[in-house]
C-alpha cells in the first residue's frame, strides 16, 4: 500500500504530516504509527478531534489558559500542545477549525510558540504536528473558511488513505486483527472466521471505513455462540446482500444456459446433433459452449 510506504518514510523525519481521506479510513491509526516509528516515539502522542470543540474550548484545550483568565479558572492549565512536548500532537478533522485559531496553529508551526488563554507571555513548545481531514482544504481555501498559508505549512508532506473499499485485500487482514482483538478483550478464546462470513465482508462496500468494520465485528464477537463467527453474527443487511450475491450466480445468465443446455442433453441422452435443433443453434456453436461451460 503505498500510504504505508510514504509513512515509514517520513516518520524519522521532523516534517509535519497531512493525513487525507474520507471518515473511518485509520488516520489516526497511521498518525500513531508514524509517531512510535519517529524518533519522538518515547514522549507523549496526543490526540484531539477539532470539531468536537466550538472555538473557545478548542482553544483552551489546545492551549491552556492563565489563572483568572475566565470565571472559573482558579489556577494555571496546561494544554495539549505542552502535554506534547517533546512528541506528538495529532489535530483531526482541522478542516473543521475555526480560522480565527488556525492563526495560533499556524504561529507554533513558524515559531514553536504560542500564547495561553489570557497570557501575554509566550511558551515555547518542541512538538510535532500530524493533521487530518476528511475535507478538500483547496476548497476550503477558495470558500474563506481555511488559510492559505496554514494549508501549505500543513501539507509539506501529504499522505492520501483510500477507502476500504478501493483496498478489498486489506479487509481480510483487518477483519483477522479486529477478532483476535475484541477476543482478548471479551476474555474468549480465538475466534475463527468462516470463508462464508469473510466473503461476506469481502463484499460490503464499506461506506464508513475502518470504522464501520470494527463495529460489525465486535458485533459478531458478542454474538458468536461458540469459536467460529459465521454469517448469522453480521448483521441482516450484510447477511442479505450475501444472500442476494449467491443468487445473482446461481441464476446469472452464464449459469442458467450451461443449466439448460445441460437438460436438453439429458432429454436427447446426448444426441448433441438433436440437441443443437431443440436449441435453435448451430452444432459447431454447441460444441464451443460444451467445449467453454466443461459439460462431460
Amino acid at each position: 500500500m503505498k500510504a504505508i510506504d510514504l509513512a515509514k518514510r517520513v516518520a524519522t523525519s521532523e516534517t509535519t504530516v497531512l493525513l487525507t481521506g474520507e471518515t473511518g479510513t485509520g488516520k489516526e491509526i497511521f498518525a500513531q504509527a508514524i509517531h512510535l516509528a519517529s524518533l519522538r516515539a518515547n514522549h507523549n502522542f496526543v490526540a484531539i478531534n477539532c470539531s468536537a470543540f466550538s472555538k473557545e474550548l478548542l482553544e483552551n484545550e489546545l492551549f491552556g489558559h492563565k489563572a483568572g483568565a475566565f470565571t472559573g479558572a482558579v489556577k494555571d492549565q496546561k494544554g495539549l500542545f505542552e502535554e506534547a512536548h517533546k512528541g506528538t500532537i495529532f489535530l483531526d478533522e482541522i478542516g473543521e477549525m475555526e480560522i480565527e485559531l488556525q492563526a495560533k496553529i499556524l504561529r507554533v508551526l513558524e515559531t514553536g510558540e504560542f500564547l495561553r488563554v489570557g497570557d501575554n507571555k509566550p511558551t515555547k513548545v518542541d512538538v510535532r504536528i500530524i493533521a487530518a481531514t476528511n475535507r478538500h482544504l483547496e476548497d476550503e481555501i477558495e470558500h474563506g473558511n481555511f488559510r492559505n498559508d496554514l494549508f501549505y505549512r500543513l501539507s509539506v508532506f501529504a499522505i492520501p488513505l483510500p477507502p476500504l473499499r478501493e483496498r478489498p485485500k486489506d479487509i481480510r487482514l483487518l477483519a483477522e486483527h479486529f477478532v483476535n482483538w475484541f477476543a482478548i478483550k471479551s476474555n474468549r478464546r480465538t475466534l475463527k472466521l468462516t470463508e462464508e462470513y469473510l466473503g461476506a465482508l469481502e463484499r460490503n462496500a464499506w461506506k464508513g471505513n475502518i470504522r464501520e468494520l470494527k463495529n460489525v465485528i465486535e458485533r459478531s464477537v458478542i454474538l458468536a455462540d461458540d469459536e467460529i463467527l459465521t454469517l448469522d453474527t453480521l448483521p441482516i443487511d450484510l447477511q442479505q446482500d450475501n444472500k442476494d450475491s449467491a443468487m445473482t450466480s446461481t441464476f446469472s445468465m452464464a449459469s442458467i444456459e450451461k443449466t439448460h443446455i445441460l437438460k436438453i442433453l439429458n432429454y436427447t441422452q446426448g444426441n448433441k446433433t438433436e440437441t443443437a435443433r431443440l436449441l435453435e443453434i448451430g452444432l459447431a456453436t454447441l460444441y464451443r459452449k460444451i467445449d467453454h461451460y466443461k459439460i462431460s
